[in-house]
């Protein structure tokens, strides 16, 4: 039987010419076959989404959070979508009332919650970009968590150039009312800012599909965050094809979904996801802010999708094997027996529900009770989820387990894997039906985009892509070429027409909690430390902290082991315990110094009395560090820093 490809060829490839490198063949998904799906009528902004669901489905509930009763958290309570729309529109009057209306920036700063969606909700009614804060970024007013206003006073006088107005979600101290009136600024408790506005109304401006609706911040390869430009139109198109893909599988979303928000709205992927379920009429209930309390808000929420990064299905299935494991004899067996027996028949072609309906029942609906017992669809990105804990779960959750990728730039969902396809496990699937895609070789790197296994850059191209980087068009110009966005990203397209991630063409990478490393600048910051001669700092997404090999000064560690009196040479120095925790001491000082971020620590190194050199292939004739290489050199010493290294607590 032939393979099933699920994409389809709509551009011949092109040898290198004038400077750019050779491109293999642009795909769109097999979906899309016939064209792109049409623009949904009468929804040309993201305020449109809302607005339409409000009118047809005004009593579903809509946004929901725990009732703390007696200091124990109770159960959901709902907004509808009426009543959200009602403080929705107090919210807009009231921003309007100040002053502030189309194309003003407003700032969103805290934790998932039904105001961060209100205060959103108002910037799409009347213009404004919502920005969501990682930093005071040019906002003249900012909506903030109530536990998160004394770290914006903190910016104080600096953000005060721009900033003008402050509400907070809940309460405003006496104190903190001082503190910012005296600096010449507003700020409102949210009950206070509701009534602001409430004996006037305002006029909705009209919305362009091409407005800018929101400014996302995404970390670069210096560090510095950059602005990302996302318009009305790119999570439109992005909605249009998410109602293809589940069609065309079969699936659908409804106005009885239910979704658990937890992951950061300032996010893109979290961002996309509610904005489906708002377009459906479907609920959103929040979580407590605790990831040690998650899975006891999904048990009492028991929402029907579930959205995650890797770091949290990591943590779901180190949970299931340890309590297989220390279960007594004849479960383990059992469950192991089931455990087999289905993944054989998915691997046969049944779909995950006919695989072993009984073992389902007696077996398997544990696991499922556990994540609330009506969830159907798994979701995880932001990561590479790892191909083992993604096989396991797509077997004993008895619910779809998909892999996606995207960037904030391709808003979010680029590539999807699907349901019931098992060879699709380890890859991010093939394109949404709304996006063409082709790589694009990288010689420098060994990558052939024309190879009979092709690999290369990825680059996409589409309506969902974002309108440039905000006051950075040098910036824009280098990843935006001829309406190709070039994610940075290497791929393998595998024989399906799925997508396997298989590098990063920049030093900029990601661990598994879905934090990037800008590893270029964090060498430069370690390479001020006076006992190391030279630093490589590795990190990779299956893991949740940094490592490094270090060439130590032979004179300052020599020095630190007469202090200390140790006698030793220096080729043992660099193997003793105690001298590797010197190293990692000095590095920490430096970090704190800093300001480094916690995950940007060093937790493990391995000390090589040998500096990096060219004999072993391991930098340029320019001491550039081949990083390639040095992956490959130093594999084992890294596989025991992660294998010996105390992994921080999640």
């Amino acid at each position: 039987m032939a393979q099933k490809r699920f994409i389809i060829e709509v551009e011949k490839a092109k040898e290198a010419s004038e400077g750019r490198p050779s491109r293999g063949p642009v795909y769109r998904s097999l979906f899309a076959k016939d064209g792109f799906p049409a623009p949904i009528q009468g929804l040309n902004s993201c305020w449109d989404v809302f607005r339409l669901s409000v009118e047809k489905y005004p009593s579903n509930p809509m946004l929901g959070r725990r009732e703390i009763v007696d200091g124990k958290p109770g159960k959901y309570k709902w907004l509808t979508y009426k009543e959200v729309y009602d403080q929705v529109m107090k919210v807009g009057n009231s921003i309007r009332s100040c002053g502030y209306g189309e194309g003003v920036k407003c700032g969103i700063y805290g934790a998932n919650s039904a105001e961060w969606i209100m205060s959103m909700q108002a910037c799409n009614a009347h213009g404004l970009y919502c920005v969501p804060l990682y930093d005071t970024l040019e906002v003249s007013i900012a909506f903030a968590e109530e536990k998160k206003i004394p770290e914006l006073l903190k910016t104080f006088p600096n953000a005060t150039k721009y900033l003008k107005t402050i509400v907070s979600f809940g309460k405003v101290t006496p104190e903190q009312k001082q503190e910012v009136e005296n600096s010449g600024l507003e700020i409102y408790s949210w009950d206070e800012f509701l009534q602001v506005g409430q004996n006037q109304s305002f006029d909705l401006p009209i919305k362009k599909r091409s407005d800018i609706c929101t400014i996302m911040y995404t970390s670069g390869t210096t560090g510095d965050p950059k602005g990302v430009l996302i318009s009305n139109e790119s999570i439109i198109t992005l909605l249009a094809g998410v109602k293809r893909l589940l069609e065309s599988v079969n699936e659908q979303l409804t106005e009885k979904d239910v979704y658990i928000s937890y992951l950061p709205l300032a996010h893109i992927f979290d961002r996309v996801i509610e904005e489906t379920f708002i377009w459906h009429g479907a609920s959103i209930g929040f979580w407590r802010g605790d990831v040690k309390l998650l899975i006891e808000d999904v048990g009492e929420l028991k929402p029907t999708i579930f959205c995650a990064v890797p770091r949290v299905l990591d943590r779901v299935y180190s949970g299931l094997t340890q309590k297989i494991s220390s279960g007594g004899f004849l479960k383990k067996t059992l469950f192991n027996f089931a455990y087999s027996y289905k993944l054989n028949n998915m691997k046969k072609g049944l779909r995950h529900g006919e695989a072993s309906p009984l073992l389902d029942k007696i077996v398997f609906d544990k696991v499922k009770q556990g994540l609330g017992g009506r969830v159907r669809l798994i979701l995880s990105g932001a990561a590479p989820l790892s191909a083992h804990v993604e096989g396991y779960l797509r077997v004993v959750t008895c619910a779809h387990v998909l892999q996606g990728y995207g960037l904030t730039e391709t808003c979010a969902g680029t590539f999807v894997s699907l349901p019931n396809e098992i060879e699709m496990l380890g890859t991010v699937g093939p394109p949404v039906p709304n996006v063409d895609v082709c790589l694009e070789s990288v010689p420098e790197m060994g990558y052939d985009a024309l190879a009979s296994t092709p690999r290369g850059e990825i680059c996409v191209k589409g309506k969902t892509l974002f309108a440039g980087y905000y006051k950075r068009e040098d910036l824009t110009k280098e990843v935006l070429i001829d309406e190709w966005f070039h994610t940075g990203d290497i791929g393998e397209w595998q024989p399906n027409g799925s997508m396997k991630i298989i590098d990063r063409k920049k030093n900029i990478f990601k661990l598994s909690q879905g934090e990037y490393v800008a590893v270029e600048n964090l060498e430069n910051i370690y390479g001020q430390v006076s006992s190391i001669e030279s630093i490589w700092v590795y990190g990779n997404s299956f893991e949740a902290f940094l490592v490094a090999v270090v060439n130590p000064s032979k004179q300052a560690l020599e020095h630190w082991a007469q202090e200390n009196g140790i006698s030793m040479d220096f080729n043992s120095l660099c193997e003793d315990a105690r001298a590797k925790s010197y190293i990692i001491e000095e590095l920490s000082k430096i970090a704190k110094e800093k300001k480094l971020k916690g995950f940007e620590f060093i937790k493990a190194v391995h000390l090589d009395s040998i500096p990096f050199d060219m004999e072993r292939d391991l930098i340029t004739p320019t001491y550039k560090k081949k990083r390639p290489q040095l992956l490959k050199y130093y594999q084992n010493a890294i596989d025991n820093m992660y294998k010996s290294g105390s992994k921080p607590s999640a």
